[in-house]
């Protein structure tokens, strides 16, 4: 299923992250539980990080499809959604062995980590790079 990049935050860092807003797979991702901020994995679940598309494939036919080129990445030395901020991003994943995907009812105005690991309603977790 295709999610339109506004609905998208990519977050570069030593752990990337990619927070879905509105996801077709929020209801089959695990509820989000981090006690003391560690993240768990999302077992059957893949990320492939390109530059153009992203895809998250999760078991069976859950899965979501990211023009990944026209989304915003935040983090680095200045936010945007230059083809070199995806591609960083895209690196980032790739040295972390994946990327923790957060599915939410919408994008928060700032992120904040320990809200949005804390607030009961966040799906996902860890989902490793596709080998």
């Amino acid at each position: 299923m295709l999610l339109e990049p506004e609905n998208t935050l990519f977050v570069r860092g030593a752990t990337p992250a990619l927070l879905l807003a509105g996801a077709p797979v929020h209801a089959a991702l695990p509820p989000l539980t981090a006690p003391d901020g560690a993240i768990p994995r999302c077992e059957g679940w893949s990320i492939v990080p390109r530059l153009t598309l992203c895809v998250v494939d999760g078991p069976g036919d859950h899965g979501v499809l990211v023009p990944a080129l026209a989304a915003p990445v935040a983090g680095g030395s200045d936010d945007g959604t230059a083809p070199g901020h995806m591609a960083d991003w895209c690196d980032d994943t790739e040295r972390a062995g994946g990327a923790v995907v957060l599915s939410l009812d919408r994008l928060p105005q700032t992120l904040d980590w320990p809200a949005l690991l804390a607030s009961g309603t966040t799906r996902g977790g860890f989902v490793p790079v596709l080998d």
